[in-house]
């Protein structure tokens, strides 16, 4: 008894962090190859219509359970917790792992993500 009152919990925690949240520290080590790219911001707004937008929205605000994009949790993360969101996803979330996506399409993703709250200059 005392363990499945252990897994309700560990699940009722787990489940109020949002997926930046839950990626490991590790994660931040990690950098985009194509940060800053143009070409790769424009491959990533693509990806991002096909693979992302039925759930978060075209314009990244987010639908229903799905996290809007365009905040500072978002933006402010590292690119390679990004990273680490697209290829696990949150099964608590309800977010979808994105590793069918080779490595490359995944990166160009965030260099989306991360254009959409950058400064103008």
């Amino acid at each position: 008894m005392r363990f499945l009152l252990f897994l309700v919990l560990a699940g009722a925690i787990l489940s109020a962090q949002t997926p930046v949240q839950s990626a490991p520290p590790s994660s931040a080590n990690k950098s985009n190859p194509f940060d800053d790219d143009e070409m790769a911001r424009r491959a990533g707004a693509k990806l991002f219509s096909r693979e992302c937008a039925p759930c978060h929205g075209a314009n990244a605000e987010g639908i229903g359970k799905a996290l809007p994009l365009r905040q500072p949790e978002v933006y402010r993360a590292a690119p390679g917790v990004l990273f680490w969101v697209l290829k696990n996803g949150s099964i608590y979330q309800g977010m979808p792992s994105f590793a069918h996506l080779p490595e490359p399409q995944r990166w160009e993703i965030i260099t989306f993500l991360r254009s959409l709250n950058a400064p103008k200059p």
